[in-house]
């Protein structure tokens, strides 16, 4: 068990059916090594009530927080009346920490960007009219986000999840009050613009995730990741920016209570 500050993973899908068989000894196991909060991101309408209820189970060793989102790959699975659902969610349930996982995905064979931006759009509108940050999933659409970001902007931020993009557009994120997450890809020797950038990035606007079950660590191709394995990206992160485990574990846990105000 690493000997500094609880760990906070931002992005985990706890939720998803490839934890079922184990879902408890997945979080004492991640518990062990010193993961006490994760942040479970919604991804489409279907597994918001059963997330929910998981977050609830006070019963576990590992804090969860909820976020309700619709991600860009199950746009088209949805009808406008999936946002009065998800407006109603925000309203009645105040311990919905952020919306998400939403975004636009361009980097998919298929894509249809009118729906995902109709999607994006609403959805960083529900955050701002409920005070609340976003999640957000970006791969090859950083400057169309951006865009919309700059045009209105979400009060609360949010976190950019697994980001990848240039460093001109991390600190872009950044002067719109967002974080920025860095996983399993930060343990890949071949990922060296992200590794360039997680090196040096300012320490006050990066979060951990792990994005289990998908994202496997460099050494654990075709594994299912697990919560438990932040430990390995604080060491990366530790290694690349030449800082102590225990200072870096500090500050993205303080970044992640503070961006998506999360509760004792």
């Amino acid at each position: 068990m690493i000997t500094c500050s609880p760990l906070i993973d931002s992005h985990c899908h706890l939720d998803f059916p490839e934890f079922d068989p184990d879902r408890s000894q997945v979080l004492t196991t991640a518990f062990e090594q010193g993961v006490e909060v994760i942040c479970v991101p919604g991804t489409e309408s279907e597994r918001w009530e059963p997330l929910l209820q998981m977050c609830s189970d006070i019963q576990k060793p590992v804090k969860l927080f909820a976020a309700l989102g619709i991600h860009p790959w199950f746009v088209g699975q949805h009808e406008p009346n999936d946002l009065q659902r998800l407006a109603e969610y925000f309203e009645t349930n105040e311990h919905i920490v952020a919306v998400g996982e939403a975004g636009l995905d361009f980097a998919l064979q298929s894509v249809n960007r009118k729906a995902q931006m109709f999607w994006l759009t609403e959805q960083l509108e529900l955050a701002r009219q409920f005070g609340k940050p976003v999640i957000l999933h970006a791969r090859k659409a950083h400057d169309l986000i951006l865009k919309q970001l700059r045009q209105k902007p979400v009060k609360q931020g949010g976190i950019v999840h697994a980001f990848s993009g240039s460093e001109q557009q991390a600190y872009q994120y950044i002067e719109q009050g967002f974080c920025l997450g860095f996983g399993g890809g930060i343990t890949y020797p071949r990922a060296k613009k992200t590794r360039a950038l997680a090196a040096s990035l300012p320490l006050s606007s990066l979060v951990l995730e792990t994005d289990a079950p998908d994202m496997p660590l460099c050494g654990f191709q075709g594994q299912r990741n697990e919560p438990a394995q932040l430990t390995v990206v604080l060491e990366t992160l530790a290694e690349l920016r030449r800082e102590p485990k225990a200072e870096i574990a500090e500050a993205t846990r303080l970044n992640t209570i503070k961006i998506l105000s999360l509760l004792p």
